[in-house]
């Protein structure tokens, strides 16, 4: 195997890339569902999308099933905190933070998690990364995961019809 697809800053520019041609929502999708979890060096991803007042979670990437197909309430989960306050939330334990629903994740193994919203001022999106222990992400992992964030908000953009 080629030893820059395991450096996560390799892996970042490979998904800046990537979003760089994306021409769907579908597609951007896909290519943080591919990307993001390498990015983040994390357990599992999961890529949410504002769905008026709801996170729809669209995609993951994970040791187990997360959420999936699944609908929350903006303001009773962690992705929708991110989309509101338009901020990245990381968590080093769920158990200790009143956002998340912690019964809702001691159905996983989850304990640690960054979420990032996708879109300023107004987030349509967010990118979540996962840890099965309870650990703090480093500076340069939160920094990869606001840069793909980043970087699939210019390609939504792009994508949009001009006046919307």
């Amino acid at each position: 195997m080629d030893e820059r697809f395991l450096d996560p800053a390799s892996g970042l520019a490979l998904a800046c890339r990537r979003l760089a041609t994306a021409c769907s929502l579908e597609e951007m999708v896909a290519i943080l569902r591919e990307t993001a979890r390498a990015i983040a060096g994390s357990d599992g991803i999961a890529v949410v999308l504002r769905e008026g007042d709801a996170s729809f979670y669209a995609a993951e990437d994970a040791i187990e099933p997360l959420w999936r197909g699944r609908r929350f309430p903006l303001t009773s989960c962690i992705s929708g905190h991110a989309m509101l306050d338009d901020a990245t939330l990381v968590i080093p334990d769920i158990e200790s933070d009143p956002r998340v629903p912690v019964a809702l994740y001691r159905l996983t193994s989850m304990r640690s998690l960054v979420m990032v919203p996708i879109g300023s001022p107004e987030p349509v999106a967010a990118l979540g990364a996962y840890w099965c222990a309870s650990v703090i992400p480093d500076d340069a992992t939160v920094r990869r995961l606001e840069a793909v964030a980043r970087h699939a908000a210019a390609a939504l953009a792009r994508m949009r019809p001009a006046g919307s």
